[in-house]
């Protein structure tokens, strides 16, 4: 069974006034402009910038990996069709034969591209597709301050000149703690809580992890991808400035920290990262770090529950998070300011809203629709949502610098865990693995220095 499913991720989002000042300063420095609501309820959209001649009818063409034609109609179709009539929407994914790659070598570039921070450069500013939204925020007065700024930044940061090459759609996937209640219940252990550090959890594990009756019980486990790269130090895998690993020690800190759960008795780890993200679901393991993730499927005889993520004694209190997906358009597109009309529409507080209880936590800053998060929803309405918002989002990650070779997010990250698997089974020591760790991203900036 596979619980996690891993989608397509996060420094300062103090400095998203400097990066995106004139965008949201032309809705929220206007003074005396004529300021309404416009696009479903988006404040800051000026009223006059809505046309009600009739239009001429186009077609559109949207692509999402990922992203299943049923999850797109239901999220967005009648939305759309609603607010334009006049616009076709014509919906790809990655099906075989449909690769992003293959559309573009066949001239067939969409209007609308579902982008992503770790494969920005490969998949979308690499095909010289990009294209900056910057004047059509400005043309439609489209107020960026709903966004989490730390979502706005990411992007910001990414394209590492300062185009805003997409808008922030849900969802993300912040990391919480889920427990098994059942396993807490029976060995009369009080469950844990929002708030916790490490330090509690860790003696928590240390009394969940025995063996009854044959059976081993596992105090905790974790998926490495998202505890090791959604860390709340935001820190990164490779140096923003330097062809090296970012910060030694305090990479020691972060391995080290989750090292003492698996040396812990009857808490081993697994083979491999795929088995040990898929061990909640077997019923014997007490808590597990993971990702919220509204594709990560528990099985329904699992009496779970979450709480917060826990937090680094020295960590900023924010919640490391795989950060969301980002409604592109192409600079082939004909229709650019129809594509971004249709991008606000499904950004909407309104369409936000449903999202929300789905149990998709939203982008935006509002707090109704953040405290909707799971309401009514068959599983997430009985859970503890609250945990997921219980801290800010952690800040971006710093990216490198524009003249410097980088590496798609995806590869950092891989290398990374790769290193984490050995260390926690007690194959190497945390100097060696991280040593290791450095000498693959240096070939890996090698093969793309020779490309």
């Amino acid at each position: 069974m596979n619980m996690f499913n891993d989608f397509t991720r996060s420094r300062a989002a103090w400095c998203l006034p400097v990066l995106i000042g004139a965008a949201v300063c032309t809705s929220a420095c206007s003074g005396g402009a004529d300021s309404g609501t416009g696009a479903g309820g988006n404040k800051g959209v000026t009223a006059g910038t809505t046309d009600d001649r009739p239009k001429q009818p186009i077609e559109l063409t949207v692509y999402a990996a990922g992203v299943s034609p049923e999850e797109f109609d239901s999220r967005f179709r009648d939305v759309l069709k609603a607010k334009f009539p006049h616009i076709t929407i014509q919906y790809r994914t990655n099906t075989k034969g449909n690769s992003l790659e293959e559309l573009v070598s066949a001239g067939m570039v969409p209007d609308l591209i579902r982008t992503d921070i770790p494969t920005l450069k490969s998949s979308y500013l690499d095909l010289e597709l990009g294209y900056d939204l910057t004047e059509l925020i400005k043309a439609n007065r489209y107020d960026m301050s709903r966004f989490d700024p730390s979502f706005t930044q990411e992007m910001a940061d990414a394209g590492r000149t300062g185009a805003i090459y997409g808008l922030p759609v849900p969802p993300y996937f912040p990391t919480v703690l889920y427990y098994n209640k059942t396993l807490f219940d029976k060995f009369g252990v009080p469950y844990p809580r929002d708030g916790m550090t490490w330090d509690e959890v860790y003696e928590t594990a240390k009394k969940m992890s025995r063996s009854e009756g044959g059976t081993v019980y596992r105090g905790f486990s974790a998926n490495f991808n998202s505890i090791l790269r959604d860390n709340p130090f935001s820190l990164p895998v490779l140096d923003p400035i330097t062809d090296k690993l970012a910060d030694l020690e305090t990479w020691k800190k972060i391995f080290n920290n989750y090292k003492r759960f698996y040396d812990l008795p009857n808490n081993t780890v697994e083979k491999t990262m795929n088995e040990e993200n898929n061990v909640f679901g077997k019923g014997n393991v007490a808590m597990q770090a993971n990702q919220h993730n509204i594709y990560l499927i528990i099985p329904p005889e699992i009496n779970w529950d979450i709480v917060s993520q826990p937090m680094m004694a020295d960590a900023p209190k924010r919640t490391g998070q795989r950060g969301p997906a980002y409604w592109s358009i192409t600079r082939q597109s004909r229709h650019k300011e129809e594509a971004f009309r249709v991008i606000m529409e499904m950004l909407t507080d309104e369409v936000q809203l449903e999202d929300a209880k789905k149990g998709i936590p939203t982008t935006l800053v509002k707090k109704e629709i953040r405290d909707a998060l799971g309401q009514g929803h068959p599983v997430y309405g009985s859970k503890n949502m609250k945990a997921i918002s219980y801290n800010e989002p952690s800040a971006p990650t710093p990216k490198r610098k524009p003249e410097l070779t980088d590496i798609n997010g995806g590869s950092q990250t891989s290398v990374l865990y790769q290193q984490f698997i050995p260390f926690a089974q007690g194959k190497k020591d945390v100097n060696t693995a991280l040593r290791d760790v450095e000498e693959s991203l240096k070939k890996l900036l090698e093969q793309e220095k020779n490309k």
